[in-house]
Order: C-alpha cells, then structure tokens, then sequence
C-alpha cells in the first residue's frame, strides 16, 4: 500500500490547521505554573468534556475498538455504567475537595491529610505507570503509522514514527500547557471520530445490505450461540473472558474509573481547569456520557467488518483476512484499511490514527510535567529559594515536559525491541500497569477520604502491596511461580478488586497517631 497524493493532501491539511491552532492558542503566555498546568481555571466546560473524551480515547481504542466489534459483541458498553456511577463517586467526593484545596494535582490532598512524602510517593507511582502505560501507547500509535506511511514495520520506520509523534506533541503543548493541550485535544477528537464515521459509511454502503438485514445477521451469526448485539451480560464469569459482564461493570470497572476519572493525574487535571467544582462536574459527567456513543461508532465498524470478512453469504465481495503485516500481528481494522480503503478516505485514517495517538501523549506530557514540577521540584526549590519568581516553574514545567516526551519515546522503543527478541510480555504489562498502579491509589485515597486511620509510612506500603499483588496475579507471574497456578485466569477487574482492598487494610493498619509525629518531624 502507498499513500497517493490525495492522501498525502489530506495529511499535510491536518498539520496545516493543528500548527494553526497551536501558534493561535499559544499566544496567551502562562505567567505562572497555576496557569501553565492549571490554565488558571479558567476553561469552558463543554471543552473540557472533549478533552477529557478525548483523552480517555486512544490510537488503540481507534484500531481496537472494531476490533471488539469484530470478535465480540456489546457487552464492552455495559462498562459505561460502571463509568457512569464511578463519575458520581468522583463528583461527590473528590472534585469538591480538589477545589477546596486549590490543588495542582490531585495528589496534594495526600500531603494535607498525611504528610508530604505520601504526596511524593504517590505522584512517583503515578510517574512510574504512566511511563509504561503512554509509552507503549505511543509505541502502539507508532507501529500503525509506520505501517501506513512508510510501508514497513522495521526498526528505522518506527523510530521515525515515535519521533514524529513525539516532536509534534510537544510542538503542540510545550509553549501553552493545559490550555493549549484542552484545545487541541477538541481538534484530534473532531478529526478521528470525523474519521471513524466517515469509515463506517464507506464500509456500510461497500456492503450494499439493507439495514434490516444487517441487524438479522448480527442477532443471529451462524457460528456463535450468542448474538452479537448482546448488551448485557449477567452470567457470573470470573476470568479474563468475562471482565465484561454486568457484575464485573458494577465492581472492577467502578473502581478503575474512579481512579481514571479521579485519581490519575492525566484526565482529572482537565477537570480542574473548569472555574468552579460544579463546572468540573458537568465536564466530567458530559465526557463519560460522550464516550457512549464514540465506543458505539468503533464497535459497529466491527459489526460490518465481520459481515464483509466473515458472511461470504451476505457479503458479495468478501475477502480472505489476513491477521499479519511482515509478521507483525494487526487488528482487523488496520487490514482493512491497509487493503481496502480508496485514497483521500485512507489518507483521513492516517490523520485519525495520529490525532488519536497526540491526545494521548499530549495529555501525559503535560500532566506528568505537573507531577515532577508541583510536586517534587517546586517543593524542594522554594525550600531553599523561597523568592523564586513564578515564572521559574513555568521554564521547569517545559523543561519538564521534553525530559517526559524522551522518556516516553525510549518506553516506545524498548517496547518494540522488547518484542522483537523477547517472548516475554512487555507491552501487555506497559498496557495494564496503569491498573497496577490503581489498586495502590484506591487504597489509600479511599482510607483517607472515610477514615481517620493512616500515616505516611502505610501510604508507602499500600502503594507497593496494591501493585504487586496485580502483578501476582497475572498469569506470565504465576506461571514462573508454580505450573499448578498457570491455568489460574482471573479477569483484570477482579484483580483491581482484590489488589485495592488488600491496598485499603494496609494503609488503614497505619495508626493515625503516628501522622501526627511525622508531620512534626517534617516541620
């Protein structure tokens, strides 16, 4: 496959307008490092929403996402509820306490309840996950521009494509901050889901089927028992085959959006940038309803792809499906586009790819940034230098922000050397060690809002308890740990379950009492 000139047209434009947009954005200059990461809360709700939209979203959820459709059914949205009741939870009880504190991150209220180094060692948890976590999402973003722009997957082509991503999200951010992160976030959401939509049409009319007809096939595929329209799923089902049923939306997908939408610094730092709590409320409750419907999108392009590769007795012209790309395993989505798309259309891929990839590393640069300078450098900096000009941690949050892009890239590229040489897997614990850095947070968030128990020294071990038990329970762990526990397959969310109440009793066995003393002795 070859980009022709159309499609080349199509690229060039969305840099045109993204460069636009940035020089426009950028020439509001931060004054102080509330402003830089804080956009001195003055951002518009409805704008925040798609941020946070925006950010939720990624180029694995864009090549994914049919993905799902393709191979499953709809059960993947019944986690909205879980998302939907987890946003409740972080609009009662942590977006008001964030306002009232005047926060930076959201890990400042662990110094106001135990001490300053809880605050610092939850923001390096945080660091650690979100290295692995972006890291290999760009890495993921990477491979599939590699494919489409350069033709190959090599070593050379993915480099340049972690490059490319890399340098332009600073471009993107590194002068503006938030604000500029919030508003070109709005412009990559507008661009892929444009994309996206634009796909399911092209595909739809390909297929030359009648809606009604459509919708028999997908209720009643002839080599599954269940339907493909299934929304809810209520059999009790306990491994990774069952994380989308109705029980485990109700529990595991609860907790992981409370600590998405709350507790990582990565999409909460949009919400505070609203002017007030119930502004931040509404941005928040807008983007998890938004995600509803964008999901849906991805979802039923999966539907279509199954009748055009799977239902040769529907669909006229259907292909042989190729799973490969130089030996590299791809979604369905990416086949399809590799080999089916006209020019222009596959051009506009390209760019939705891209744009997906950029909300995603936009939003960890800059809120990374924050972590580093707000709550490790500027503490230690006006300890000794009490009259530092504000202007000094705007400098340290752009500094901060090139040192999080080149970690990001080298997370990237080990990711792909990792899996050239390796059969150990690397990208599936960069991909999930958001999770693992979760239960640890959960724990000690959820002891410090309803307890009084607790101390700095608890905090630590919650935080490493949370995590390794996840990491325990992954089955490339337990296979090395006994061949007897290598067939134990237990669901993430119920891993995330487990790992945060055993996270919870630990920083709730800390005696209240000893807070006080190591507050003392930080003074």
């Amino acid at each position: 496959m070859q980009l022709t000139l159309l499609d080349w047209l199509v690229f060039c434009s969305y840099f045109l307008i993204l460069g636009l947009l940035a020089w426009w954005v950028n020439q509001q200059k931060s004054k102080n490092s509330s402003d830089y990461f804080l956009a001195a809360n003055s951002m518009p709700a409805w704008l925040v929403a798609i941020s946070v939209l925006a950010t939720s979203q990624s180029a694995a959820t864009f090549l994914g996402g049919p993905d799902m459709g393709f191979r499953g059914n709809l059960t993947y949205l019944a986690s909205s509820f879980g998302a939907i009741l987890a946003a409740w939870f972080v609009i009662k009880w942590l977006i008001p306490r964030y306002y009232q504190l005047k926060v930076t991150t959201v890990y400042e209220l662990l110094e106001q309840r135990f001490s300053a180094s809880a605050k610092n060692h939850a923001g390096q948890m945080y660091l650690f996950g979100r290295v692995f976590a972006s890291g290999a999402r760009l890495y993921m973003a990477a491979l599939a521009v590699s494919m489409l722009l350069f033709n190959h997957i090599n070593a050379s082509g993915i480099v340049a494509a972690v490059a490319l991503l890399a340098v332009i999200g600073l471009l993107c951010t590194m002068m503006g901050g938030i604000r500029s992160v919030i508003y070109t976030d709005a412009l990559q959401c507008f661009v892929y889901v444009s994309a996206a939509l634009l796909v399911l049409f092209y595909l739809y009319s390909s297929l030359d089927l009648p809606w009604q007809q459509v919708v028999e096939a997908l209720r009643y595929p002839p080599e599954q028992a269940r339907s493909k329209l299934l929304l809810f799923d209520f059999h009790l089902d306990f491994s990774s085959a069952g994380v989308f049923n109705v029980w485990s939306a109700l529990t595991g997908f609860v907790l992981l959006n409370i600590a998405a939408f709350g507790l990582d610094q990565d999409m909460t730092q949009r919400v505070l940038t609203c002017k007030t709590p119930a502004k931040g409320a509404q941005a928040l409750l807008s983007s998890v309803l938004l995600v509803i419907p964008v999901m849906l999108v991805f979802i039923v392009i999966g539907f279509l792809l199954y009748l055009f590769y799977q239902r040769p007795d529907l669909a006229a012209g259907t292909q042989v499906l190729q799973d490969s790309f130089q030996g590299e395993k791809i979604t369905v989505f990416m086949y399809y586009v590799l080999n089916e798309l006209p020019s222009g259309l596959r051009g506009l891929v390209v760019v939705g790819v891209i744009a997906a990839a950029l909300s995603t590393i936009t939003s960890g640069l800059n809120s990374m940034a924050s972590v580093l300078v707000a709550d490790l450098y500027q503490p230690w900096r006006l300890r000794r230098q009490p009259t530092t000009e504000a202007k000094h941690f705007v400098r340290a949050g752009q500094c901060a922000m090139l040192l999080t892009a080149i970690a990001l890239s080298l997370m990237a590229i080990l990711c792909f050397y990792w899996q050239q040489y390796s059969d150990m897997p690397l990208l599936a614990f960069a991909l999930s060690v958001m999770v693992f850095s979760y239960s640890g947070l959960l724990g000690v968030f959820f002891t410090a809002l309803f307890t009084r128990r607790g101390n700095r020294y608890s905090v630590t071990a919650a935080l490493c308890v949370g995590f390794v038990t996840c990491l325990v329970l992954q089955p490339y762990v337990l296979k090395q740990l006994s061949p007897n526990l290598a067939a134990l397959d237990l669901g993430f969310t119920w891993q995330l379950c487990i790992a945060t109440l055993l996270a919870f009793l630990t920083c709730y066995s800390g005696s209240a009492q000893q807070t006080t003393s190591a507050h003392a002795k930080e003074a």
